[in-house]
């Protein structure tokens, strides 16, 4: 009996209309995407009326602007079907918690937490995590952004952000919102022109004050923008923090890639899953002529994914707008949402989303808290 049978004995489809459904989700591509990301389980009150199969979609990925193209694709397979001669499907966002590293308690309001690491500073890092958090968020997800640069926190001023998070309770904050993300920085909290003079044990504990003592509001994802490095931060967030997988940013640049490997094999002796690589900077267009040239070398981001044997997500181009709509707190996948480089953004969002789609999910919600006390 196939799993659709099992999942929807009561509908009026017959088996061989069944069969033929789950062969169809079997067969749905899109580039970037697993296969596995596609599941029968994620069909709910599947109907035959009069000819008009009818059906809910629960995908648990971000992936809104890929709808038209999965009904395109489902509907094109349906038709030829006996008894088929409508087809209405009414999609869904719905994202699951993933299992984290060993030993580490989930938090409560945060499904999922993505960490943006690199090996190098000035690679282009935060401006990828902004953007890939605001993709994420105009895909489906609801999403927060932790800027965890404590020593130069910049998601203030990329995302135009300078008030101060307020408490409701003297204990917590309450996190600010730009573009539709929940926010929080320490540069929220400071001076912009005040150097944060600060050792590492309390660098670590601001940190985690910043991830813990923040109410989020019911996280599909978290990005945290991390410094660069491999250093104390990046130590407590795999020793403390509940850590879904990680995203590489580097430039085509072998000095880059140096460090990007540093950053590939922490990740890999915690046992934080990487979700990919991201080569930014990849060529320069001229804006005059229009000549494209590699001038931090060619496809060493990709190099760098074979040889670790993960995905690589996509190369963004070194571009002037990029630079100035974060300058003015308005990121490209907001300021210019149709650009080609928004749609990179968004084709790095839906791999993210999906791989994490993929791997084993985190129940430790569906199980009551045991407390035991001597008495």
């Amino acid at each position: 009996m196939s799993l659709l049978n099992k999942l929807f004995g009561q509908t009026n489809l017959s088996e061989t209309q069944r069969n033929a459904l789950e062969a169809v989700l079997e067969s749905i591509h899109l580039d970037g995407i697993e296969s596995e990301a596609f599941s029968p389980k994620q069909l709910q009150n599947l109907k035959l009326s009069q000819k008009k199969l009818s059906f809910e979609w629960h995908l648990p990925f971000a992936a809104k602007s890929l709808w038209p193209a999965l009904e395109q694709q489902l509907t094109h397979a349906l038709l030829p079907l006996d008894g088929i001669e409508s087809v209405s499907i009414d999609f869904h966002t719905h994202i699951e918690a993933h299992a984290v590293q060993g030993g580490i308690q989930p938090l409560a309001d945060v499904k999922n937490i993505l960490a943006v690491a690199s090996g190098k500073g000035g690679v282009g890092k935060s401006t990828t995590s902004v953007n890939l958090a605001l993709a994420l968020q105009q895909e489906g997800a609801r999403v927060g952004l932790l800027d965890a640069d404590i020593y130069g926190p910049s998601i203030p001023t990329m995302l135009g952000v300078h008030d101060k998070p307020q408490t409701l309770d003297g204990k917590s904050m309450e996190p600010l919102s730009a573009y539709g993300l929940q926010l929080m920085s320490i540069g929220f909290l400071i001076n912009p022109d005040d150097p944060m003079i600060w050792r590492g044990p309390i660098v670590t504990s601001t940190l985690t004050q910043l991830l813990n003592e923040t109410n989020w509001q019911a996280l599909d994802y978290l990005v945290i923008d991390l410094p660069p490095g491999t250093g104390d931060v990046q130590l407590t967030l795999s020793q403390q923090i509940p850590v879904t997988g990680a995203v590489i940013v580097t430039t085509p640049q072998e000095v880059a890639l140096i460090d990007a490997r540093k950053g590939l094999k922490m990740f890999e002796k915690v046992k934080i899953p990487i979700l990919g690589i991201v080569e930014n900077m990849s060529t320069h267009i001229c804006s005059q002529c229009g000549h494209e040239e590699a001038i931090f070398g060619e496809h060493g981001g990709q190099r760098l994914a074979e040889q670790f044997q993960v995905p690589f997500l996509g190369a963004l181009p070194l571009e002037r707008r990029i630079r100035e709509e974060s300058d003015q707190g308005k990121p490209t996948v907001t300021a210019a949402p149709t650009s080609d480089i928004s749609q990179k953004y968004r084709h790095i969002a839906h791999q993210i989303s999906a791989q994490i789609a993929s791997k084993r999910r985190d129940y430790s919600a569906a199980f009551p808290k045991i407390v035991v006390e001597n008495r």
